[in-house]
């Protein structure tokens, strides 16, 4: 296992949501600051190619599908039945969403299935998860009601028929931007954050939990297994998960009671229900949230995210400090949103870990086949979909 690509100049984007089809990954919608996230434009779809690791946009060529083209946003989730990439949820500035959206990843053309039965509010923050034919969503903050949700609601991607599930044992805690991830015909939990009233000081605090939950969706019952290790992963939100087997890798995320940024890598084994800390070589991600992590064969594609900005304060132009909402300003402040690509190889080749030697040790390519230099060149070349991000210094120095 080990980090061995990093790549810039990819689309800039935070609270985004993305999936893999073959070797592709179709990212969709995100949060950049600095731009416009009040006005229902079309949601932008960047696809990754894993074998070059160049993106493309794809947009809108016809203006008359604008109606079944869903508006830019963030917080929502995607998740692939086939070939089919199935939206719901997220919100722009002013506006949160509970329309079903159905993203054809061949003819690259949206529709809005007609859905049925007991629709889920409003909601951004959400997990969904497949598992067999079934779409199943969980928790997320409902604007409308001002509450984070613990409620689990199924939909039949066959049928497009939703139900809110009756479900037994005790549910996790209400909560947004965690984690859920399948695991045979179970839906783990992890992560997220909640909210508890104060009832002394009327003052609302932030928790976060490290602790696992799953739905066994056969019999629709609620677990708390035992984790039998030490130590674990602290409790985070806005972090990344993907099931291999049965085993779940976390990464990254953020702590509020901490002011905790993190680019750790944790493998949860659910056999033996225990937490195991990775360190794979090579140079891991700087410590982010809201990013997205995908897997194509044996790699881990990792991109996005915002973190703490360590270097000299970014620039915004008038106009786009005036598109940051008032109550994400001080958010916002001194944090830098990535355009970066980072890939986890799971079992690196020796051609692979040949080229990674050349790279590190600068050694002479003359006479190397042109297919090994183009490889080469895909891994050390930054990509042009979005330009460096300006500082006040280089303008003033300018």
């Amino acid at each position: 296992m080990r980090w061995s690509i990093h790549v810039e100049g990819g689309p800039r984007r935070v609270n985004h949501a993305a999936v893999p089809i073959g070797d592709k990954i179709f990212s969709f919608g995100g949060f950049c600051t600095g731009e416009n996230y009040r006005e229902k434009r079309p949601i932008d779809i960047f696809v990754l190619n894993t074998i070059t690791y160049r993106w493309v946009q794809i947009k809108n060529q016809d203006p008359t599908k604008d109606e079944v083209w869903p508006f830019q946003r963030y917080g929502h989730t995607v998740a692939a039945y086939g070939e089919d990439i199935y939206l719901f949820g997220g919100r722009n500035d002013h506006t949160p969403c509970n329309c079903l959206y159905k993203y054809d990843s061949n003819t690259l053309s949206w529709s809005k299935p007609k859905v049925t039965g007991d629709i889920p509010g409003e909601r951004d923050g959400h997990s969904a998860c497949v598992i067999g034919k079934f779409m199943f969503v969980f928790g997320g903050y409902e604007d409308a009601v001002e509450r984070y949700a613990q409620e689990v609601f199924r939909l039949d991607l066959e049928t497009m028929h939703w139900k809110l599930m009756a479900c037994n044992g005790e549910p996790p805690i209400h909560r947004d931007f965690h984690s859920a991830v399948p695991v045979g015909r179970n839906m783990f939990i992890f992560g997220g954050r909640s909210t508890l009233s104060s009832t002394h000081s009327g003052l609302n605090q932030d928790i976060y939990s490290n602790k696992v939950d799953y739905f066994d969706t056969t019999t629709n019952t609620w677990h708390r297994p035992l984790i039998s290790s030490t130590p674990s992963p602290l409790g985070r939100r806005s972090h990344s998960a993907i099931s291999i087997g049965n085993n779940i890798l976390i990464f990254g995320g953020f702590n509020g009671r901490f002011e905790k940024h993190m680019n750790d890598l944790w493998c949860l084994d659910t056999d033996s229900m225990s937490w195991r800390h990775l360190n794979p070589r090579g140079e891991p991600p700087t410590a982010r949230r809201r990013q997205a992590m995908c897997r194509v064969k044996n790699k881990i594609f990792l991109f996005g995210g915002t973190s703490p900005n360590d270097g000299p304060p970014l620039y915004f132009s008038p106009e786009q400090l005036q598109l940051i909402p008032p109550q994400q300003e001080d958010e916002h402040s001194g944090l830098m949103d990535h355009n970066d690509l980072h890939v986890l190889d799971l079992s690196p080749s020796l051609k692979t870990l040949c080229i990674l030697q050349i790279i590190d040790n600068r050694i002479n390519t003359q006479g190397l086949p042109a297919t090994i230099l183009e490889e080469m060149k895909n891994m050390l070349t930054s990509d042009t979909i979005s330009k460096p991000l300006k500082t006040i210094e280089s303008l003033s120095s300018g």
